[in-house]
């Protein structure tokens, strides 16, 4: 096959939603679908045993979350699809940002009873933005929830976007009996099973008598009223709206009972779109062009526990990537060669020689890579829009065991790699500061501490209000400054010079007493 047709049968999209709402359980399905496992797990759940493929971090599989993104690749009938299953809780926001850049579609999941929620507005402001093509799928139909033209306006009136019901659920809840494909026009009808899958009627136009059989006479009225309804209101789906980012077409089922999961999956490979064009700063890249250019939107630390190995994860852009080719990275100017670049399979490795636009590999890292490099066969390009935060919750880290000293650096090294956190250390007192969005991290990365490095870590509370990234074209205000407020100052791991303010007014006093100095409050400047 030639670089053309490899492209067009790349789907790579993400799967974001709130907490609790179901991506790492429509993710699995999706798996089994594509025949990448045989049995589905379950992120919580008493009977299965089976943990979530996804979730295979130790800290994943006791809290029933999802901590970082993951990465899955599988082939579905002429397709490979790459799945980005995304962390929903607030406090891993920016890991999820930064895989949106990565993807060319995403998959929103709704819960029915719930829906639209904080987390998800936030998500969506993002697709906006980037102008990604969305689709939403209602989860939790065997469950009471409420009435799906009820759903229908709010995801409208929250998502800010026009939606459209391709498949439409017949009952909710206990008296749930089906989907009915509109796309396809099918029927699908509803057995509980968690692990395998259910029959579907073949049906040619809606008022076919097979209907009524398989629902009974009522329900089958009132899913004709209902497409009535639907084809009245709604216009008819347009890909191309779609692909703009416009509308958002809309399915329903129950991921957990792998239910209206094959019908999106069968829906999107066909609709979604292939590998687009990518911004950088200095052209827009082509998916077609004969040279491979990539970029790192993501390390992770200790994928496989016995090595204490990182990975880069890097997103092919253009041309095709090649084991031992060698290649430019752009930060450094160093050309590199990969011996071993590998797909994923959540935490299953497996080799490649060669990957294409859209695609996904994984590159071993020894300290080389940072959030952001850009990877090419030569050219200067720098791909932008990798977002960075300035945190909100500051807090000392101690040793508790002095015999465990290079563990705990080593630790704190890597897992600042990831851009899980950022660490400052305090030119006052040489102590080190470690900086989150949210309180969630600090307890992942003491647990990670321990368990993945063996070193053992207590915090200890500091009151701060913001770390300040500080810069100025006059060499003496600056040293007065740092003279002034020497035990505010603290220093990046680049060694660049951060001001700690502990509260607002501290802020707007500096501010203005140094006009001639610049306070930034992203890392990116």
């Amino acid at each position: 096959m030639g670089l053309n047709e490899e492209i067009a049968r790349r789907r790579t999209f993400a799967i974001i939603s709130h907490p609790d709402a179901g991506k790492t359980t429509l993710t699995e399905k999706l798996l089994l679908f594509g025949g990448a496992i045989h049995v589905a797990g379950a992120v919580k759940s008493n009977k299965i045993k089976k943990t979530a493929t996804s979730d295979w971090m130790e800290i994943e599989k006791q809290r029933g979350i999802s901590v970082a993104t993951s990465v899955m690749g599988f082939n579905y009938g002429d397709y490979k699809i790459n799945i980005l299953d995304t962390p929903g809780h607030q406090d891993f926001a920016e890991d999820t940002y930064r895989t949106l850049t990565a993807v060319d579609s995403v998959i929103i999941v709704v819960d029915v009873a719930k829906g639209v929620e904080q987390q998800t507005r936030k998500l969506m402001e993002v697709c906006r933005m980037r102008k990604t093509p969305v689709i939403i799928f209602v989860n939790k139909l065997d469950r009471e929830g409420r009435d799906p033209f009820d759903i229908l306006d709010e995801l409208e009136a929250e998502l800010k976007i026009s939606v459209r019901p391709l498949s439409w659920p017949i009952n909710i809840g206990a008296k749930f009996k089906g989907v009915y494909n509109i796309y396809e026009h099918g029927l699908d009808l509803f057995t509980p099973d968690k692990q395998k899958v259910t029959e579907r009627i073949e049906i040619n136009d809606i008022n076919d008598p097979a209907i009524d059989q398989a629902v009974g006479q009522t329900d089958a009225q009132k899913l004709r009223d209902d497409l009535e309804l639907i084809e009245g209101v709604y216009p008819e789906f347009d890909r191309r709206e779609y692909l703009g980012g416009n509308v958002a077409p809309v399915f329903f089922g129950s991921a957990l009972n792998t239910f209206g999961v094959k019908e999106l999956l069968d829906c999107f490979v066909e609709i979604a779109p292939a590998p687009k064009p990518v911004n950088a700063q200095e052209r827009t890249v082509e998916p077609q062009e004969p040279n491979f250019t990539g970029f790192v939107f993501k390390i992770h630390a200790n994928m496989d526990p016995n090595h204490r190995s990182c990975i880069a994860f890097v997103k092919v852009c253009s041309g095709k990537f090649e084991r031992n080719a060698t290649y430019k990275q752009i930060r450094t100017g160093k050309t590199m060669r990969f011996a071993a670049p590998t797909a994923f399979m959540a935490q299953r490795k497996s080799v490649v020689d060669e990957a294409y636009p859209g695609d996904i590999v994984g590159i071993p890292d020894t300290g080389n890579f940072k959030i952001g490099d850009t990877l090419t066969q030569g050219e200067n390009l720098h791909f932008k829009g990798l977002p960075s935060f300035s945190p909100e919750m500051f807090k000392y880290i101690e040793n508790t065991d002095p015999m465990k000293a290079k563990q705990l650096d080593k630790g704190i090294q890597q897992l600042m790699d990831e851009g899980v956190a950022q660490l400052f250390t305090n030119q006052f007192n040489g102590r080190k500061i470690i900086g989150t969005v949210g309180q969630l991290q600090f307890e992942v990365i003491q647990y990670r501490l321990l368990h993945e490095y063996g070193a053992q870590c207590r915090w200890e509370p500091i009151s701060l209000y913001k770390a300040c990234w500080i810069e100025s074209d006059n060499a003496t205000e600056l040293e007065t400054f740092k003279k002034r407020k020497h035990q505010y100052m603290a220093t990046d791991r680049e060694g660049r010079d951060v001001f700690l303010a502990d509260s607002n007014y501290v802020l707007q006093m500096a501010q203005n007493d140094f006009p001639a100095i610049r306070f930034h409050f992203t890392s990116e400047y």
